[in-house]
């Protein structure tokens, strides 16, 4: 999912600009709307200064928020606000302030269904599902472990060396139920 939302920055118009990711699973749900839409200073205890957000650092260029689907409930509304009127506001700040940003989004999560169940908002769903791109699982594209071995070879300093053909065989016989991460742990 990173490569490919770090190719579609890449090969646009807003290649110049930052490529920003927030992984939107990894940080704590009490600190994301600062790290996504930026704090005033003294909005809340540790607020020492005042800090832009994500969608404010990225002017011009793209926000990647992975896993999306782990978005809290109370922050979606949010969200679409600044994807609807692309402005922000900080916590702690009445006023607002516009943001040009292109927004790639990635889950794991059959988001569709979780709107569906009322898990995540459907207008929200609907406002970020205008191009959706399927990246198959590892396990439904074998013959692209080859080249990913040797890339990340490569970028452990190793491209010189190569695995035997058993070696890959069995590579290319595992489940990879951690997707092309797992396999780059294996290497």
């Amino acid at each position: 999912k990173d490569v490919l939302a770090r190719a579609l920055h890449a090969d646009s118009l807003r290649k110049s600009r930052p490529f920003l990711v927030v992984d939107c699973g990894a940080i704590a749900a009490t600190l994301l709307a600062s790290e996504l839409f930026g704090h005033a200073k003294g909005a809340f205890t540790g607020a020492d200064r005042e800090r832009a957000g994500i969608f404010e650092a990225a002017r011009g260029g793209t926000v990647f928020l992975d896993e999306i689907g782990e978005l809290p409930k109370d922050l979606q509304p949010n969200l679409l606000r600044v994807l609807e009127t692309r402005q922000v506001r900080r916590v702690g700040e009445n006023h607002a302030r516009d943001v040009d940003v292109r927004l790639i989004a990635a889950t794991n999560r059959a988001l569709k269904d979780e709107a569906d169940a009322g898990r995540f908002r459907t207008d929200l769903f609907y406002r970020l599902a205008v191009i959706r791109v399927r990246i198959p699982p590892l396990r439904e594209r074998r013959e692209d472990i080859p080249s990913l071995v040797a890339g990340f070879l490569t970028d452990l300093g190793r491209g010189n060396m190569r695995f035997s053909t058993a070696e890959m065989k069995a590579l290319q016989e595992h489940g990879w139920q951690g997707n092309v991460r797992e396999l780059k742990n294996i290497v």
